[in-house]
């Protein structure tokens, strides 16, 4: 047999995926982190992986699905999030627009999984299956919809903790709290309003979605998950110190209003008192993506004129944020290596690259 007999569809995907294989499951293992300071990388959508100064690690809707992979019959399923918000019944052509950047059955030390909300695109089966076999010591950390989900999929129920707005779970030297949601996009999704005249209880959003807050020595990072604008983002900012804050950005269809504009994520930082507010989401689906240059061009239109002073930060997938070292950046560049250049001799003669 020839080797390009031996190629095959399967051997085509184990050799391709995911992507960057298990560079950056291996580049957190070996990441050092200075005392009194925190790193973060981002997985890709809203995933977020938080490593304290005493190596401890939280990571915050983790997802290692994709989105649509066939037009099909072209229609929607009858019920679907975005059916139900705008009346639109085509196919939304959400399609992945970025690499898996990280394998999730190489990772092994995970000491935290929160899940602001059970959308697919942060609640995973794959995620829920390797941190359950993967990380025994694991607390699974959600709303009361993704705990009942998390159960019933296997997830033992003594390693689950469901908090509620204001309450908080403490692992190593990283404290965990729970705030309120604004994700509204949620109420359309899992409760039918029709239901309430069956008997049936609407269920609140303090059940449904959660933002969080993850508190350790060298700063504190908060979630926002899918939350929308909300003028409740200011009780926040007035009751707890935000050093970074993560929400979701994105260009919204016509008839759409779920991902923050350009505007908002400025006035959620303004809201907050963050002193960095990261832009996330709008990376993943096709349908969605944004440009965040736009927010910075904004930023430097209204900085001045501020009730409290921040930066945006625009990131890359897979890339990782220092605090407080990557405070007086704005964007990210990914390492592009040669740090040893000319330190050794090279294989070339001089003249050979004249």
């Amino acid at each position: 047999m020839s080797a390009i007999d031996e190629i095959t569809r399967d051997s085509w995907l184990n050799k391709t995926f995911p992507e960057w294989g298990t560079w950056l499951t291996e580049e957190i293992a070996q990441a050092k982190v200075p005392e009194k300071t925190l790193s973060m990388w981002w997985l890709g959508n809203m995933g977020i992986w938080i490593k304290s100064d005493h190596g401890t690690n939280v990571v915050i809707d983790m997802w290692n699905q994709t989105g649509k992979q066939t037009i099909g019959s072209g229609h929607m399923k009858k019920g679907h999030q975005m059916m139900r918000m705008s009346g639109v019944r085509n196919l939304q052509p959400n399609r992945r627009n970025q690499p898996f950047v990280i394998d999730p059955f190489a990772v092994r030390d995970i000491d935290v999984l929160c899940v602001t909300h059970s959308h697919s695109d942060h609640l995973d089966q794959t995620t829920a299956a390797v941190v359950t076999r993967n990380c025994p010591n694991a607390t699974f950390v959600g709303p009361q919809d993704v705990a009942d989900k998390w159960i019933a999929w296997g997830v033992p129920a003594e390693r689950i903790v469901v908090l509620h707005p204001n309450e908080s779970v403490k692992v190593k030297d990283v404290e965990v709290k729970a705030l309120e949601s604004f994700d509204r996009t949620m109420l359309l999704t899992v409760d039918d309003p029709n239901e309430s005249l069956k008997g049936k209880p609407v269920r609140d959003m303090n059940q449904l979605a959660l933002n969080y807050l993850v508190k350790t020595d060298g700063g504190n990072v908060y979630h926002a998950g899918d939350s929308h604008y909300s003028n409740m983002y200011v009780k926040h900012g007035k009751e707890n110190k935000i050093d970074i804050a993560c929400v979701a950005y994105g260009e919204n269809p016509i008839g759409i209003t779920d991902k923050l504009t350009s505007s908002d994520v400025l006035k959620v930082g303004e809201a907050l008192q963050t002193k960095v507010i990261i832009p996330t989401h709008y990376d993943i689906w096709t349908n969605f993506m944004a440009d965040p240059k736009e927010i910075l061009m904004l930023w430097k239109y209204r900085k001045d004129r501020m009730q409290y002073k921040f930066k945006p930060f625009v990131w890359q997938v897979g890339g990782r944020y220092d605090y407080p070292g990557d405070t007086d950046h704005m964007e990210y560049m990914y390492d592009r290596g040669f740090h040893d250049a000319f330190d050794y001799e090279t294989d070339l003669p001089y003249d050979a690259f004249l």
